[in-house]
């Protein structure tokens, strides 16, 4: 297609197509085949991530692993012991699991900490660029501090959007369908954490795809969850 020129528009048009074609299919149809392709997303999603990341490099590498190992201990310890998230189950909808976590899960993980981390950055960029004293001294410590801070809060929100679509669809289900105030607690702080782990981690924290991707799931969700 003539109007796909760069990679971050390829890349941009795939998971709209993927996404729009999901939410009709979901929305207006209640096609469980479209449910059941959600790994295959995720897994798109990630291959769309790298394909569009700059300069890959150990940092890198090291933060996905990290991603994926503290996303998918967290929801262990959550899914075997309740003591983490509530007590919450798995269904079948996210494909294969180990020990009731669904492999996937870890993935997911890395790419909301990915696009969130991704899209604050280029934002306090963008506020740096305006306004450049905010990078000297202080005002560059707390620039680090509101990166990590406002984007575990991002996590959260997006975590809230989710979750009624998220049981609607059979993703997991919680106890007594209630969802406790411990979930949002402890998606805060392991987001802090791995927000942290990717302020540390030299690696390139520009990439407008990541937005792009947050924007579109986003935009997702909120119009699932808006039908009820």
């Amino acid at each position: 297609m003539p109007f796909l020129k760069t990679k971050f528009q390829i890349a941009t048009f795939i998971a709209l197509l993927f996404h729009a074609s999901g939410f009709i299919a979901i929305a207006f149809f209640k096609s469980v085949l479209f449910i059941n392709l959600t790994p295959l997303n995720l897994l798109v999603s990630f291959a769309l991530i790298l394909y569009t990341h700059e300069k890959i490099n150990l940092h890198f590498v090291v933060f996905i692993m990290l991603c994926f190992s503290v996303g998918f201990a967290g929801e262990w310890v959550g899914i075997n012991t309740g003591k983490l998230f509530g007590a919450y189950s798995y269904g079948q909808v996210l494909g294969p699991v180990w020990q009731g976590v669904p492999w996937v899960i870890g993935i997911n993980w890395f790419i909301t900490m990915y696009c969130i981390g991704i899209a604050m950055s280029m934002l306090h960029r963008k506020l740096v660029s305006r306004q450049p004293t905010a990078a000297s001294g202080l005002g560059q410590k707390w620039l680090h501090i509101s990166l990590i801070v406002d984007g575990a809060a991002l996590a959260v929100l997006f975590d809230w959007i989710i979750e009624p679509v998220a049981v609607r669809l059979g993703f997991w289900q919680w106890k007594d369908g209630v969802i406790p105030s411990l979930n949002y607690w402890s998606w805060f702080g392991i987001s802090l954490l791995l927000l942290l782990l990717f302020r540390l981690l030299r690696f390139d924290k520009h990439n407008l795809f990541a937005v792009h991707l947050l924007l579109i799931q986003l935009m997702f969700f909120l119009l699932l969850r808006s039908m009820g």
